[in-house]
């Protein structure tokens, strides 16, 4: 029977296939007494070595399609299992207490993750907790006859069907097999649909229910320009959609015809298109996407995808790579965000009731400054390879500017004078991500080399809604016209300051808000490579003079975001003629 869920368009595209379920299995047991204790051992080391199995698939999987440094987390994993005392521990528990394989995993497990995760003072035993957690589950799930769920094992075409996708889970997605993903919960914003615009595979995110609604092997249709997820489609269904896809790659095609333009509007305003990364291995899409440089380069992976601090020359090296295959446009780099979301095993951060308001990015930057100086001296020398622009993230007053200003010079300085090359022409400026920044623009302006406006966070905090929380998700609103009044008046101060103004948040790529942000005078967006195309392509066929009055008339008349949306309509009615 045909189902029809709707969800939120988080990634362009159209994927017809069947469903993969990542979901956990219920992995439950009783605890049971036996009298063969040497056939439970037997089925005990069976489920171990079945594990290993999986877990070297995985590991050389994701060595191949990721890359070396980020397989590591499952040598970690082999390790536990390579672990005698783990096993002779079960082994005994077994034996000693007549018990299944099944409760002796678990007491044996729970005692060595207990003893680890209250090692608060030492954060790489702490991480040695989540290994043995992760490796337990999956040993448990052969005793038990069930299957925990792998992307990389996927060898066929597949839609993926889950809660949320982890960091690990995108890690290991394969395009060659993976044609598009669902997920119950997540934005526009969430990890997963910023990663599935980076791969460039349709999505949707946010349908509440799809992972109880699905089951898997079912036939499944991804709308990922509409929101719409279709399920058990008819024939006559998924031939409408077939050519919908062909049309939708058509115009992918046209769009591929703009690579090497210019972005230019209708009028003949140029603005700059740039694409934002996270590794020196995201270049790829950057060229192959034209963008016209790099709006945010998120340093931040470097460290956690590192087991320790990188050094100096590891940080060089990285950023080197990215301004020297830039084709001679900037690169706008984001100083170390750590805190929030994003922990590091060997920082050991407090424990915080609000992390994303808390000790975090340029304030651990300030506090650690051993830690910030060796980023700072890296990115100096790097500057002498290309056009650089430093940006410090999460600035709330002009005195923490200074202050992290302050550090660089003196690194600069250093540098210069023990006869390291450093370029003259490196420009700094500022995240504008806290409301107390954005209001305090015209200050700021005077000081900074340019703004990068983060409206990820930018929202989340002028609305006081957290952009992951399900139940308040409907006050993330990019159009409000209290947002648009805030960024007119960021864009304003910098223009009056003879400053340019660039956003790298998720908002630069959304095409309601392109038209919004033109009018409003942004010189920069910078967005995920692959809605580089389609934003070009659309900046075409926009009058930044008749922009002007659209956003003038969003903030001026219009009192709810469903009224400034409205507006934009009228704006796409009358290009489509």
């Amino acid at each position: 029977m045909t189902n029809r869920l709707v969800g939120i368009a988080a990634s362009d595209g159209i994927a017809i296939g069947k469903a993969y379920l990542l979901t956990e299995p219920d992995l439950s047991f009783g605890k049971i007494s036996i009298n063969d204790p040497e056939g439970e051992t037997n089925r005990l080391l069976d489920s171990f070595e079945k594990s290993k199995e999986e877990i070297q698939g995985i590991r050389d999987h994701v060595a191949v399609a990721v890359g070396d440094e980020e397989a590591q987390v499952f040598d970690a994993h082999l390790m536990v299992l390579s672990d005698p005392e783990l096993t002779e521990g079960i082994k005994n528990e077994i034996t000693n207490n007549k018990i299944n394989a099944e409760a002796a995993l678990s007491q044996v497990a729970n005692m060595y993750i207990s003893m680890f995760a209250a090692m608060e003072d030492n954060p790489y035993m702490q991480e040695r907790a989540a290994d043995i957690r992760d490796v337990t589950e999956r040993v448990m799930s052969h005793l038990l006859g069930l299957k925990i769920p792998s992307p990389a094992t996927i060898n066929k075409e597949v839609v993926i069907v889950a809660q949320d996708l982890t960091p690990s889970d995108t890690a290991q997605l394969n395009r060659q097999f993976v044609k598009g993903f669902v997920t119950d919960i997540g934005g526009r914003t969430s990890h997963s649909a910023i990663m599935a615009r980076s791969l460039e595979i349709p999505a949707i995110v946010g349908t509440k229910t799809v992972t109880q609604t699905v089951s898997e092997g079912d036939m499944i249709i991804v709308d990922g320009l509409k929101g719409d997820v279709i399920i058990n489609p008819d024939e006559e269904t998924i031939a409408s959609y077939q050519q919908q896809r062909l049309e939708f790659e058509k115009l992918q095609a046209e769009w591929q015809k703009l690579k090497n333009a210019k972005s230019i509007t209708k009028d003949g305003k140029q603005i700059e298109i740039a694409a934002n990364i996270g590794t020196p291995k995201d270049l790829v899409g950057v060229n192959d996407n034209g963008a016209e440089g790099i709006g945010l380069y998120r340093t931040e992976f470097l460290y956690m995808d590192s087991e320790d601090f990188p050094t100096e020359d590891e940080q060089f090296e990285a950023y080197k790579e990215v301004l020297e295959g830039v084709n001679g446009n900037a690169v706008v780099v984001r100083t170390m965000d750590i805190g929030g979301d994003k922990e590091l095993p060997y920082l050991d951060l407090p424990e915080e009731m609000n992390p994303f308001l808390g000790y975090r990015a340029v304030r651990i930057s300030l506090a650690e400054t051993d830690m910030f100086r060796t980023q700072l001296r890296a990115l100096l020398r790097a500057s002498h390879y290309g056009k650089l622009r430093i940006m410090f993230p999460m600035i709330a007053t002009v005195n923490e500017f200074r202050d992290a200003k302050a550090i660089l010079e003196e690194e600069k300085e250093a540098l210069v004078a023990a006869g390291t090359p450093v370029s003259d022409e490196i420009q700094v400026g500022i995240m504008i991500e806290i409301p107390a920044a954005a209001v305090l623009a015209h200050q700021f302006a005077k000081e900074v080399d340019f703004f990068s406006i983060g409206t990820n966070d930018l929202i989340q905090y002028t609305m006081a809604a957290d952009r992951m929380n399900e139940r308040v998700s409907y006050l993330y609103q990019p159009y409000n016209p209290s947002i648009l009044t805030l960024l007119k008046h960021v864009i304003d101060s910098a223009h009056a300051e003879g400053k340019w103004v660039g956003m790298c948040g998720e908002m630069a790529g959304d095409q309601t808000a392109v038209p919004l942000l033109l009018g409003l005078g942004l010189d920069e967006f910078s967005m995920s490579a692959s809605s580089v195309l389609k934003t070009r392509s659309l900046i075409a066929k926009l009058d930044s003079k008749e922009m002007e009055k659209l956003a003038d008339k969003a903030i001026n008349e219009c009192s709810t975001v469903q009224e400034v949306i409205a507006l934009v309509k009228e704006v796409e009615a009358s290009i489509a003629k």
